[in-house]
């Protein structure tokens, strides 16, 4: 989203990065606690059908309308609604932020109240490395609790416009590191539980789950009456193929994503269909660019599949000046009021910025635009309103409004902040299990970086201001006592070598050398892609200067959220491990340095995959999956990629070692019956088939730790289909699960298996089909064959 007029007030800049002393000398906060205005205010407002909450939804939206002039209802297809007065309706913000803890970009949050700062997660994609669900849901539960906390002392919205559930296409996007990975199934899985905790509904999780230290289940989130209440809201963005900022030429605004039916049904659609079928979320975000030569806020035939389809009971809001867009940048409507009324015919509700309000009148004064498309829209705005409670009278008297400020950077929410950085950083080499250190024999240690040093590295984008930010230095310097430190670059740019000098000499002096490298804000972030995968400036020189007079293999810590060729330091035995930490939340300094000294054991994967510098090549524009030899088109992720990969998609060492077996699956699954329409000689059409839920079975796989320390592992399935089938990915996950496995143990993993979803593909006419033939399941190491026949 674009960030328009936002600013940070000095005192909370400036509290992180200079001495408390100084701090001191600050003038006070004038704190006030605060609840937010509502509307249905006894005695004068109380009395309208629409505050009446014993009335059906659908009654009470309609009765609202029916009160409201045209002006009125104008002013409310804005993110910041105005006050209807007369009705004692006061302005409503619907643009706030949460996608790893409350954050500063929306204009519905601010921290100048009672409340100043607030948990900082992991950034999404360091989270996602974890592969547990249980632990996504819990984040979600945790950033709602302290939503909600602020909203009742008047700092906070009700509508949230997250996760950013889009596929992590090209490593070079600045906003990969927003999303779950390049996976359909695990965005989607991931989208279905921030949603749900987010929310407040409870899914069925069912099956062995990592230990998540006695964080509960179910707090105060209790209540929903089937998914028609919502705690708050929260929104599946940017729909649609939307993950290019600027490349070349190209820009988001006028981009035009040329993607075909069947990477629309197997790869960008998926994750969407999960977060509103499964997840239930309450709001679709449609993004800046065009999708095969329409704005993807005028796409009425993936709205109308979405409401119909796939059940999407909620509003549709437009990315930041979207609409303004389609005029002013792609020029595909011929005026603005052509803009505005296309839109919301398409099923778009609502435009986030200005650009409504100021053409909308003149739309239905032309004749393009009648009253009833705006009734349409704010029909879906006033009923998650009402959901939401928001006609419900006093919110300080209503289910969540005895939600306090304690909730906020509670001591729980803080753990849980550490517990994910712990599952989520992902050891990528561990040369003669060189990790973990003993810290009682750890003499010295040189932490190299200014990475290690800087306390805005934790978060990532969309952040807002943090508990108790500690830079990994300091939390080095409380865990050993001798530790020496040098920038060697003055930032991560690293366009100078002038502090390589300093930085050799201190390595020198110690016995112990961690250097830290990789990307921040300045490489990749909204609106800016990076234009390399390698380290940035003379990064990788630093490296091999300090690793090469290191007294014992050097450790490699890599931040940011983008995939970095570090091949030099991969196959380099001065370098005895690497480690990847993303954007490591609040909590990251704690959960690295357990990590390193063997207080936790790592268990996170890569949840994309980490091409060389080479994939730069690749336009990035070009929007297919699958790849095209003729054109030395190499396709994309770990579905259909046929390139150099850095580390693999899943990839993530422990400190033990883990064996798999599966203990229990069917050799074949038929489908019985008479021959069908679209029935082919190497294929079954699913829409076809009589019963995909009679096809499902259970698959066992039992999984032994084979080595001396206690630890978590994520258990990976794929399946593949039968060879030479046009269009196959290579494999595709199609099950995960974290599951604690105690040494010399053994743990049982039952998945279950859908062959209509999980042995299916997409084939060129974007039809889901099941290839006929030999199906191979893959776990670890093993193998197993199913045989798909009629």
């Amino acid at each position: 989203m674009v960030i328009r007029g936002f600013s940070v007030s000095l005192p909370f800049t400036i509290m992180f990065v200079v001495p408390a002393i100084f701090v001191m000398l600050l003038p006070p906060l004038t704190i006030q606690n605060t609840s937010p205005d509502f509307p249905c205010r006894p005695p004068n407002h109380n009395s309208y059908p629409f505050c009446n909450s014993s009335l059906p939804v659908s009654v009470r939206a309609r009765s609202f309308l029916s009160l409201l002039t045209l002006p009125e209802k104008i002013l409310q297809l804005s993110n910041n609604a105005s006050s209807i007065p007369r009705l004692g309706i006061p302005a409503f913000e619907w643009w706030s932020e949460s996608l790893h803890g409350i954050a500063t970009n929306g204009p519905g949050v601010n921290f100048s109240g009672a409340v100043s700062s607030a948990t900082v997660f992991p950034q999404v994609i360091l989270t996602a490395a974890s592969f547990n669900r249980t632990l996504w849901n819990l984040i979600a539960k945790a950033i709602a609790a302290e939503a909600r906390a602020m909203y009742n002392v008047g700092q906070a919205g009700l509508t949230y416009w997250a996760p950013n559930i889009n596929i992590f296409r090209d490593p070079r996007w600045g906003r990969g590191q927003e999303t779950p990975g390049e996976d359909p199934l695990v965005v989607g899985a991931y989208a279905v539980e921030y949603v749900k905790g987010f929310q407040g509904e409870y899914g069925d999780y069912g099956g062995p789950r990592d230990g998540l230290g006695g964080f509960p289940e179910k707090r105060f989130l209790e209540g929903t009456d089937g998914g028609s209440r919502l705690m708050l809201s929260a929104c599946c963005k940017h729909f649609i193929a939307y993950d290019l900022e600027k490349w070349g030429n190209f820009t988001r605004y006028t981009f035009n994503a040329q993607v075909s039916v069947q990477d629309m049904e197997d790869t960008y659609e998926p994750p969407f269909k999960s977060c509103i079928q499964d997840g239930h979320a309450s709001c679709l975000m449609c993004s800046y660019n065009e999708i095969n030569g329409v704005p993807a806020c005028e796409l009425s035939d993936l709205f109308e599949t979405a409401r119909k389809q796939w059940g999407f009971n909620g509003y549709i809001t437009s990315d930041c000046d979207a609409v303004a867009t389609i005029y002013e940048y792609q020029e595909y409507a011929p005026t603005p009021e052509d803009a505005v009324a296309r839109a919301l015919q398409a099923g778009m509700d609502i435009n986030c910025g200005t650009y409504l309000l100021r053409h909308t009148q003149a739309a239905v004064e032309k004749g393009k635009l009648t009253e009833s498309d705006i009734d349409r829209a704010l029909f879906n705005l006033f009923t998650v309103q009402l959901r939401l409670g928001v006609f419900d009278g006093d919110p300080r008297k209503q289910t969540y409004g005895g939600i306090q400020t304690s909730e906020v950077c509670s001591s729980v929410h803080r753990q849980l902040a550490l517990e994910a950085a712990r599952q989520g950083i992902v050891l990528l080499k561990n040369e003669k299990n060189f990790l973990p250190l003993t810290a009682s024999e750890v003499e010295s240690i040189a932490i190299i970086g200014p990475a290690a040093n800087d306390t805005n590295i934790l978060g990532g984008d969309y952040t807002g201001f943090p508990c108790d930010a500690r830079s990994i230095l300091y939390t080095f310097q409380n865990y050993i006592k001798n530790v020496s430190y040098a920038d060697g670059c003055r930032d991560i740019a690293c366009n100078s070598s002038d502090g390589f000098q300093q930085a050799v000499g201190v390595a020198k002096m110690v016995d112990t050398v961690i250097i830290f490298a990789g990307v921040d804000l300045s490489q990749e972030k909204e609106d800016l892609d990076r234009t390399s995968l390698s380290l940035p400036g003379k990064q990788q020189d630093l490296v091999l200067a300090v690793a090469k007079v290191s007294k014992i293999p050097a450790i490699l810590v890599l931040v940011g959220g983008g995939p970095v060729d570090v091949s030099f330091a991969r196959d380099n035995e001065l370098i005895g491990s690497i480690l990847w930490i993303g954007y490591p939340g609040e909590a990251g300094g704690q959960a690295l340095t357990e990590v390193i000294f063997g207080e936790h054991n790592p268990g996170g994967r890569l949840p994309v995959t980490w091409y060389p510098e080479s994939f730069t090549s690749v336009p990035m524009n070009n929007m297919n999956m699958r790849p095209n030899a003729s054109r030395g088109y190499p396709g994309r992720t770990y579905r259909f990629y046929t390139g150099e990969v850095i580390y693999e998609f899943g990839h993530g060492l422990s400190y033990t070692n883990y064996s798999y077996k599966i203990i229990s699956a069917p050799d074949k699954v038929s489908v019985v019956g008479e021959l069908y329409e679209n029935y082919g000689k190497d294929h079954f059409h699913i829409d076809e088939l009589p019963s995909c839920e009679k096809l499902a079975f259970s698959l066992h796989v039992s999984v032994f730790n084979e080595g001396n320390r206690h630890g978590s592992n994520v258990v990976m399935l794929f399946s593949g289909g039968p060879k030479g089938f046009k269009g196959s990915p290579r494999k595709q996950l199609i099950g995960f699960e974290r599951v604690h496995v105690k040494s010399q143990e053994t743990t049982n993993v039952i998945f279950l298996v859908r062959p209509c979803d999980h042995l299916s593909l997409a084939d060129e006419n974007g039809q889901r089909i099941i290839a006929i033939g030999a199906h191979v399941i893959m776990v670890g190491g093993e193998q197993h064959i199913i045989h798909v026949d009629n």
